[in-house]
């Protein structure tokens, strides 16, 4: 897909690393998708601030990114076999530790044109099992405000357990925010994690 390996492929989508390439569509989507996204995150949408953010993704050993893609869904990016690859959203493992933890925190998002279409959830699922498989992690956490219906419905229909209620948790849209804690486990998830 667009020169860039897959990582995992389902029937729908495929998970793939950012690559500084991805920066255009990446941008175009994140302003198409603002109204979508606020107030919830705020992913780039312009060159200067895809650059820093992918360069963190790629370069950070306690990151990970992938950028969901829909197969077949390309509009230029369509192959004749017809493995396009149109960005569909993003999924980032943040915050990961090794040793007896193995953990890491996830953030994610749609893009408009794909919201509500199953694309997320297939591509969360591959995100999953490539952490608990090549990545060697035992568990990811998702902290989601409580408000935020979509993003809640993503974690449940994958199988995280709701854990907990934290205050002020995060910083974002120029206040602390509440979050609910969520989190799956490879046995959960049915994989050993090594």
């Amino acid at each position: 897909m667009s020169g860039t390996h897959c990582l995992a492929e389902g029937r729908r989508t495929a998970i793939r690393p950012y690559t500084q390439a991805d920066a255009e569509e990446f941008t175009t989507r994140a302003r198409e998708s603002r109204d979508m996204h606020s107030p919830w995150l705020f992913p780039p949408d312009d060159a200067r601030a895809y650059a820093a953010y992918a360069g963190r993704l790629i370069e950070d050993p306690t990151r990970a990114g992938f950028l969901v893609c829909e197969r077949g869904g390309g509009e230029s990016g369509a192959d004749e076999g017809g493995a396009g690859d149109r960005i569909a959203g993003f999924i980032n493992i943040n915050n990961i530790v090794g040793g007896a933890f193995r953990c890491g925190a996830l953030g994610y998002g749609a893009f408009a044109h794909a919201a509500g279409r199953g694309l997320m959830s297939e591509g969360l699922g591959l995100v999953l099992r490539y952490a608990f498989g090549p990545l060697g992690l035992h568990r990811l956490e998702a902290n989601i405000q409580p408000a935020n219906e979509g993003s809640l419905a993503l974690v449940e229909r994958a199988g995280f357990r709701l854990e907990g209620f934290s205050p002020d948790f995060l910083f974002i849209d120029g206040a602390w925010r509440d979050h609910e804690r969520w989190a799956i486990t490879a046995e959960m998830l049915g994989q050993d994690g090594v």
